[in-house]
């Protein structure tokens, strides 16, 4: 079960995972549509746009992720960063405060360093959130499940 607190608003088709933890107590939260949040993430007065996937123990700590990105497992975006359109940030990287990912990159490393995705990269952005929107879709048409 995900833990929900304060500000924050969650679009249509968007789902949160077991333990993703999203704080709206110091500023708002905003989920948008066919975007997932999963397990461990974390949102801290963050907004992410639509069709998002902020993967396993990800943290977006008062930071803008806009559309069409994906914010691989573990990473960090800090406070005051953006990650523009169609991005992604690798798994583990950390982008670092006040940083700005341009639309089209791949962020990677610690500090997270940019260069521009590949088509193939650019394809798995849309694979992604569309392989948890059905996935969601899924798991409430088949409604809570019983352990045996």
């Amino acid at each position: 079960m995900a833990a929900v607190v304060g500000d924050v608003a969650v679009r249509e088709r968007a789902s949160l995972w077991p333990f993703a933890c999203l704080r709206g107590d110091r500023g708002p939260v905003t989920v948008g549509s066919d975007t997932n949040v999963q397990e461990f993430a974390m949102l801290h007065g963050a907004d992410v746009g639509d069709r998002v996937s902020v993967g396993h123990g990800a943290t977006v700590d008062f930071a803008t992720v806009e559309d069409d990105v994906v914010v691989g497992m573990g990473s960090r975006v800090l406070g005051g960063a953006r990650v523009e359109s169609e991005c992604i940030v690798a798994a583990n990287a950390v982008v670092t405060r006040d940083q700005t990912v341009p639309s089209g990159h791949l962020a990677s490393g610690v500090p997270a360093e940019t260069q521009p995705l590949t088509d193939a990269q650019r394809e798995g952005i849309e694979e992604n959130w569309r392989h948890y929107v059905d996935l969601g879709e899924r798991f409430v048409a088949d409604g809570p499940h019983e352990r045996p």
